[in-house]
């Protein structure tokens, strides 16, 4: 059977998953009465809420007698350890683009990797029919941006198609009918994209993408490069350098067929399948016959820019909300998220109980805590920070910059630019991107953008699109201004009062409601000035036995600040710690006893000194 092995690039947003799930239905695996969800691909909760693709997927389709593998990878730089692998697994790329937004980062950080590995791209201008759809010059700016990551000239003779996804119509002109459905999509794919090359000699295949299966165990997909492999056939894995890790038997094989796996018995060199029964293979391992005796050689990864510590919830209030809180739940989870993560390094820290994860920016980390607490969990995570590095010849510290672009309405430009030069941060580019709008771009240390997403978005009311990305490592660019404002911490333990809250306003913003439970040491709000002040906010109005109809009695009080999960680890500093439960997020600081906390303050004094 021919075979075609497809990825989609596109920046989050820009219509990628829609686009798969026309394709399926077009193609004949959805009949006409089957109830699909939409963006059938998105399987993950989150991905559903956030309305972007975090775990790399793939499908496959038929079309006129020929089976088309399509991977749907993801958009955003921080899951960039899913990109790299899945290039691998592909012979050519649709790069998927949004006809009013053009090319953005996260399209320019995986088409990068993609034209590195040689593949010749098919242009996709979707939502062309959006009002403000600009079709012909983001054509001219893919092919700018192409040009500028060195791409080849027959790379460069891309062919190009127009369409809009959501309605189901793809065309090869921009005025072309709208009548041949995906078809001209289908046939592009047949065309332009070549078969599988494949190797002669025994069975290979690089391992791609992991996963664990309750009931088959440790499941590895990847495209086989050579030879047939059978259910039951013995196996070795070999490492990127080639050292034997193990040798097993293949238990099972699981082909693609549409949104389904099936289990077959037999699979040929060019198709993309997952198989079970290895115990100790990894990502960017080789799964060979035992004769074979070369490692396919695999890509290497970009470093983690972002590290924090996970720990053991301590606090008062712990497994009053979690059923999985000991230091062993938390360790086997992180160690069993880092087998298939291959961008998080995780490592038992110094301190007892607690591990330090690296990744590749907030999203990716916020990701992790936010589907641990919906299973259950509770930890403590501290304030992200950086991963520097040496320079190798001067002993230098370096530390990772990005390359941040910005799109905002003119009046805020002002405002942006302030800010992010305040942050470290170097303007590279400043030119209009039509409508009143204005697209800045700036090299910013990664230090400098931690929370800075969404003081973006007070500043500019809403209006600014943040794109970033990893640049490069550059010497360290000194210290960046944190937080002004102390927190008010509570000193006792129950429920808050809203008479106290009342009466504490004016010493600050609440973070708290009334009748939430508090402890001592937890913050409860923030400070109107740059110290720490503790507050009793469990002191009710002392009763008397006369009445009265004053109006002082209904206590109305300001709503408190809310704090999500990516603000409050942008909030704390480094003595405090986020407590993270399946119903609550609370701030509190690292030593909960106020004598400790002087302690510790007085202990760190003498070290400056």
């Amino acid at each position: 059977m021919q075979l075609r092995n497809i990825a989609i690039i596109a920046h989050v947003d820009h219509g990628k998953t829609t686009l798969v799930d026309r394709l399926l239905q077009q193609s004949g695996t959805f009949r006409e009465n089957e109830r699909v969800t939409e963006r059938a691909m998105d399987s993950n909760d989150l991905e559903r809420e956030r309305g972007i693709t975090i775990l790399a997927k793939a499908t496959s389709v038929m079309w006129k007698d020929i089976r088309i593998n399509i991977v749907d990878t993801p958009g955003h730089a921080d899951f960039g350890g899913e990109v790299e692998r899945i290039l691998n697994m592909v012979d050519g790329v649709l790069v998927l683009v949004d006809a009013a937004e053009g090319p953005l980062p996260q399209t320019k950080f995986v088409v990068q990797k993609a034209l590195k590995r040689g593949l010749k791209p098919i242009v996709v201008i979707n939502k062309v029919d959006r009002p403000d759809a600009r079709a012909t010059q983001v054509v001219n700016e893919v092919f700018d941006l192409f040009a500028a990551l060195d791409a080849t000239d027959e790379q460069l003779d891309f062919p190009i198609l127009y369409g809009s996804a959501k309605q189901g119509w793809m065309a090869n002109a921009l005025e072309g009918s709208h009548d041949q459905g995906m078809q001209p999509l289908f046939d592009l794919v047949v065309r332009h994209v070549p078969a599988p090359k494949v190797e002669d000699g025994p069975f290979r295949l690089l391992a791609t993408i992991l996963e664990a299966d309750p009931y088959l165990g440790r499941i590895l997909t990847g495209r086989i490069t050579s030879g047939t492999v059978k259910a039951n056939q013995n196996v070795k894995a070999l490492s990127r350098d080639g050292q034997l890790i193990e040798s097993g038997r293949i238990t099972k094989i699981l082909a693609f067929r549409g949104l389904e796996r099936t289990s077959i018995e037999e699979a040929q060199a060019g198709d993309i399948v997952a198989i079970a029964g290895l115990e100790k293979a990894n990502v960017s391992d080789t799964i060979a016959a035992p004769e074979a005796d070369a490692a396919i050689p695999a890509q290497p990864i970009d470093p983690p820019t972002l590290a924090m510590t996970f720990r053991v919830n301590d606090s008062p209030l712990a497994g009053t909300e979690g059923d999985k809180v000991t230091s062993r739940m938390i360790r086997d989870r992180l160690f069993r998220e880092a087998e298939g993560n291959i961008a998080l390094h995780i490592r038992e820290s110094e301190e007892k109980d607690a591990f330090e994860v690296a990744g590749r920016g907030e999203l990716q980390l916020g990701i992790l805590i936010e589907t641990m607490r919906r299973e259950g969990f509770e930890l403590s995570v501290s304030r992200p920070k950086v991963v520097l590095a040496r320079d190798e010849q001067s002993g230098d510290l370096l530390e990772p910059i990005e390359e941040v672009v910005i799109d905002v309405d003119e009046e805020h430009s002002g405002v942006v630019v302030q800010k992010l030069s305040e942050r470290r941060g170097d303007m590279m580019e400043m030119r209009p991107s039509g409508g009143g709008r204005q697209r800045l771009v700036f090299h910013v240390p990664t230090r400098g953008l931690l929370g800075y997403q969404s003081e973006l978005l007070t500043d500019t009311r809403g209006t600014a699109v943040m794109n970033r990305l990893f640049h490069a490592y550059a010497p360290f660019k000194g210290d960046i201004p944190g937080r002004r404002n102390g927190v008010l911490i509570s000193t006792d333990q129950g429920d808050a009062v809203a008479y106290a809250l009342w009466n504490l306003e004016a010493r600050g913003p609440m973070m708290i409601e009334p009748g939430w439970k508090v402890y001592r040491g937890m913050i409860v709000g923030e400070h109107t000035r740059g110290n720490d002040l503790e507050v009793n906010v469990l002191k009710g109005k002392k009763l008397t036995n006369i009445r009265t109809t004053s109006k002082d009695e209904a206590v109305r009080l300001t709503p408190p600040i809310r704090m999500t999960l990516e603000k409050a680890l942008a909030y704390i500093e480094d003595d405090e710690l986020v407590e993270v439960t399946p119903k609550s997020i609370r701030l509190r600081k690292k030593l909960l006893d106020p004598n400790d906390r002087k302690r510790d303050e007085r202990a760190r004094e003498t070290e400056s000194v």
